[in-house]
C-alpha cells in the first residue's frame, strides 16, 4: 500500500499541475483590462506653481500637481506655455526621452499650440524633478543608484510579474495620462483639439496615449516597442534560421498587457512613427508590422531614415503636416500608403518593384538594399538606383548568396516635403525561383568619403583623393562591414594611407568595444599603416579576426586634431 503522507503529496503535485495548467491556459491580459480602472482626472491636482511669467507674449508656468496611482500619490513637475491671451488653443503634450526633462517646444507655441511638458524621469539631481513615494520608487530612471529597481517583466525580487500595474512601464504611462488631465485644465486650451508627441522612450510611451479617446493624433520618434524580449534576446524577424527561446511568464504578460506593440489593435489616435533604420529600439522591420494590427479607419504611417540612428533629419516636415491634418483638420496633402514586392527578373536578378501613391507629386524617390544582417542595429544600406516604367519604379538588388535574406525599401518625398517609407520587403532569393547571385565583393573598403560619417572630401599631395573627418568631438564611424560585399576576409589585415603634417593621436576602434591608439606621424607625403586584428584590444583581449567587426570608428586623443589628417585607401590585406 502507499504511504498516506506519499499519497497526500503526490494529490497535491497532481492539483497543482491541473491549477496551472489552468492559469497558463487562461487568457493573458490586454491593455483595455489592465487601464479600465484607471481614471486620470481623479483628485485634485493640488497644483504647485513654483515660477510664472510673461515675455515677449508668451506665457509660461511651472508648476507641480498630484497624479494617484496604484492608490499613491505622485508630485509630478510641469512646465507649459501659450501665447498670451489665447483662446481655444489646440493643445500638444510634448514627452521627453529616456532620462530626460520636460521642454517645451516653443515652434509649436508660437504656432498657436498650448504646449505641456512633464517629468516622468525622476531624476533627483535636479532642481525640479517628478517626485515618487518610496513604494513607487521604481518609477525613477535611477532607480538602481538608488537601491530600487525597474520592473518590467521581474519583480525586484526575481519573482515573475504577475501584476502588469506593478511595471515602471504603467507608471510612466499613468503619469503621463494625468499630464494630460492637466493640459486639459489650461483656461486657454481646446479640449476637442489635442495631440502628442514623444521622442525616443517618450515615443514608446505614446502608444498608451493614442489609445486614450480625447487625444486625435500622435507622433511617435524611434520607439514603437519590440524591445523586452525581441531585442533583448537578439530574436530579429529575420534571423536565418528563425528560432524564439521559450517564453517566461513575466514576458508573456509584459508583451500582451504592457508593451507597446500590445496597444496597436486598440489605438484610436492617428499614429505616426518616424524612425532611423539603425536605431536601438526594436528591429525597425517589426515596427513596420505593428501597424497591420490597426482598427479600420484609424489613420497611420510611417517613415523610416536610412542608416539613421537616433535622428530623422531628413524625414521632412512629417510631423508638423501630421498633427495639423489630424489635429488642427487642416487640409495637409497627405499620400496614400506606396505597394511594393521583391520579384525576380528574366535572368534571376532580384529586383524591388515599387508603385507609389499620387506620383504627380513626388519630388524624390530613392531605394535602399542591404544584405543578410537580421539585426537592424548592424545593418548597412546601401543607395539603389531605379528606373521607372509606367507607373513603377524597378530598382536592381544584386546579392552574393541567394540562401541569404536580401532586404529592400523606398523613402518617398513630396512636393509638401512629406516623407513616407515603402513597406519593409525580406525575401532568400532563392526561395523566389532561379535566382542568380552577381555581385562581387570588394576589397576596397571606402573611395572618397566612401560611407565614413561626418567627414568631407579632401585630397592629398599627388592628388589622391581622401576624406578628413569635420568634427573633432564625433570622430568619424563606418558602418559597412556588416554587409558581405565590404566584410574582411579572415584572417585580414586592415590597410589604409594618411596625410598629415603635424602629428596626431587617434584612437581607431572595433564594434566600439575594440580599440588601439594610433601615432599618426608628420610627413609631408602620404603615409600607410597596417593592423592585424589582435592589436585591437577590450579587456586585454585582442580583436578576434577583422571579419566580425561590423563598424570602424576613428576618434582623436585629448589634445589631438582629427581634422588636420586626411585619410584614403582603406583596404583589407589577406
Amino acid at each position: 500500500m502507499i504511504n498516506r503522507k506519499l499519497f497526500i503529496l503526490l494529490q497535491y503535485l497532481y492539483l497543482q499541475g491541473i491549477f496551472l495548467t489552468i492559469a497558463q491556459a487562461a487568457p493573458l491580459l490586454t491593455p483595455p483590462e489592465v487601464w479600465k480602472d484607471y481614471d486620470p482626472d481623479l483628485g485634485d491636482f493640488k497644483e504647485e506653481i513654483v515660477r510664472q511669467e510673461t515675455k515677449d507674449g508668451i506665457f509660461s508656468k511651472e508648476s507641480y500637481i498630484s497624479a494617484y496611482v496604484n492608490g499613491e500619490e505622485v508630485r509630478v513637475f510641469c512646465k507649459y506655455a501659450v501665447k498670451e491671451g489665447a483662446k481655444k488653443a489646440p493643445g500638444l503634450l510634448n514627452v521627453h526621452g529616456w532620462m530626460g526633462g520636460p521642454a517645451i517646444d516653443m515652434n509649436y507655441v508660437k504656432d498657436g499650440w498650448a504646449v505641456m511638458a512633464h517629468d516622468y524621469s525622476g531624476i533627483n539631481t535636479r532642481s525640479d524633478y517628478t517626485q515618487y513615494p518610496d513604494a513607487l520608487a521604481h518609477g525613477h530612471m535611477e532607480a538602481k543608484k538608488m537601491g530600487h529597481a525597474l520592473i518590467y517583466d521581474r519583480m525586484p525580487d526575481g519573482s515573475q510579474t504577475t501584476n502588469p500595474k506593478a511595471t515602471s512601464h504603467y507608471l510612466w504611462n499613468a503619469v503621463q495620462r494625468r499630464a494630460l488631465s492637466y493640459l486639459l485644465a489650461q483656461k486657454e486650451v481646446d479640449a476637442g483639439r489635442i495631440g502628442a508627441k514623444g521622442y525616443s522612450y517618450g515615443g514608446t510611451i505614446m502608444w498608451n496615449l493614442g489609445m486614450d479617446p480625447r487625444v486625435k493624433a500622435i507622433v511617435a520618434y524611434f520607439g514603437i516597442g519590440w524591445i523586452n524580449y525581441y531585442r533583448d534576446r537578439a530574436v530579429w524577424m529575420h534571423n536565418n534560421p528563425y528560432q524564439e527561446p521559450e517564453k517566461s511568464p513575466g514576458q508573456q504578460l509584459y508583451l500582451s498587457a504592457v508593451a507597446p506593440q500590445a496597444h496597436a489593435p486598440y489605438m484610436t489616435a492617428a499614429s505616426l512613427w518616424l524612425n532611423g533604420s539603425n536605431d536601438h529600439h526594436g528591429g525597425h522591420e517589426r515596427g513596420c508590422e505593428t501597424f497591420k494590427t490597426f482598427k479600420p479607419g484609424v489613420p497611420w504611417d510611417f517613415a523610416v531614415q536610412a542608416r539613421g540612428h537616433h535622428n530623422t533629419e531628413k524625414l521632412g516636415d512629417n510631423c508638423k503636416l501630421w498633427l495639423e491634418k489630424h489635429v488642427l483638420g487642416e487640409n495637409h496633402f497627405w499620400p496614400g500608403r506606396p505597394q511594393s514586392i521583391i520579384k525576380l527578373d528574366s535572368k534571376g536578378v532580384p529586383e524591388l518593384h515599387l508603385t507609389p501613391a499620387s506620383q504627380s507629386e513626388i519630388k524624390e524617390l530613392q531605394v535602399y538594399q542591404c544584405l543578410k544582417t537580421s539585426n537592424n542595429i548592424a545593418r548597412f544600406w546601401r543607395d539603389v538606383d531605379s528606373v521607372r516604367q509606367g507607373n513603377t519604379w524597378v530598382a536592381k538588388l544584386p546579392v552574393m548568396n541567394v540562401d541569404d535574406y536580401v532586404f529592400s525599401y523606398a523613402n518617398i518625398r513630396y512636393q509638401n516635403d512629406c516623407v513616407l517609407s515603402s513597406d519593409f520587403e525580406a525575401v532568400i532569393p532563392s526561395n523566389l525561383g532561379k535566382a542568380v547571385a552577381t555581385d562581387k565583393k570588394s576589397d576596397l573598403i571606402s573611395d572618397g568619403t566612401g560611407q565614413w560619417s561626418h567627414v568631407g572630401p579632401a585630397e592629398g599631395v599627388g592628388g589622391v583623393q581622401g576624406f578628413r573627418p569635420l568634427d573633432n568631438r564625433r570622430g568619424t564611424r563606418n558602418i559597412q562591414f556588416s554587409d558581405p560585399k565590404w566584410k574582411a576576409p579572415r584572417e585580414s589585415k586592415l590597410s589604409f594611407r594618411f596625410y598629415c603634417t603635424q602629428p596626431q593621436k587617434v584612437v581607431l576602434s572595433a564594434n566600439r568595444r575594440f580599440t588601439t591608439e594610433l601615432e599618426i606621424t608628420a610627413s609631408n607625403d602620404w603615409q600607410s599603416m597596417t593592423l592585424p586584428a589582435k592589436q585591437l584590444l577590450s579587456h586585454g583581449v585582442g580583436l578576434s579576426d577583422w571579419s566580425v567587426a561590423d563598424s570602424i570608428s576613428i576618434m582623436p586623443k585629448p589634445g589631438s586634431d582629427i581634422t588636420k589628417i586626411v585619410f584614403a585607401e582603406f583596404k583589407w590585406l589577406e
